[in-house]
């Protein structure tokens, strides 16, 4: 299964006279090789593995390695039980921190602006009072 450089598998029993793309009767466990964790790689359904083994089916030599793995009497069944609840956590991802450098930009000034700020301002004159209190 998968796609082109991104292979997927299906554990699955077949019969022996099926093409190999074929016609499954039940499908009992995925291998993904993409995954980061090489015991959280393959899931395996240890109950029907077992009767299909106990009815006479014949894993095939790299199934046959993964049902030591992981299977019900597995030698790696702990650790893939706590690889599989590792992934299942949502991801932490640490915060960035402060940036290190942060450039200043500078907006042009528009022309009048520019003279304006370049011209000094005059003092302001003092205005005379208009209307003086008069006697009455």
């Amino acid at each position: 299964m998968g796609r082109k450089n991104r292979a997927y598998y299906r554990i699955c029993a077949t019969d022996r006279r099926s093409p190999r793309d074929g016609r499954v009767i039940e499908e009992l466990g995925t291998y993904d090789p993409a995954v980061p964790d090489t015991d959280a790689r393959c899931t395996l359904d240890a109950a029907r593995v077992d009767y299909w083994l106990s009815v006479g089916a014949q894993p095939s030599d790299a199934v046959r390695v993964l049902i030591k793995k992981y299977g019900s009497k597995g030698t790696h069944l702990k650790q893939m039980e706590l690889a599989r609840a590792k992934l299942k956590l949502p991801k932490v991802v640490p915060d960035a921190g402060a940036p290190v450098f942060v450039p200043e930009v500078k907006s042009p000034e528009p022309p009048a602006a520019a003279e304006a700020a370049a011209a000094p301002e005059a003092p302001a004159a003092e205005a005379a009072p208009e209307s003086a209190p008069t006697e009455g």
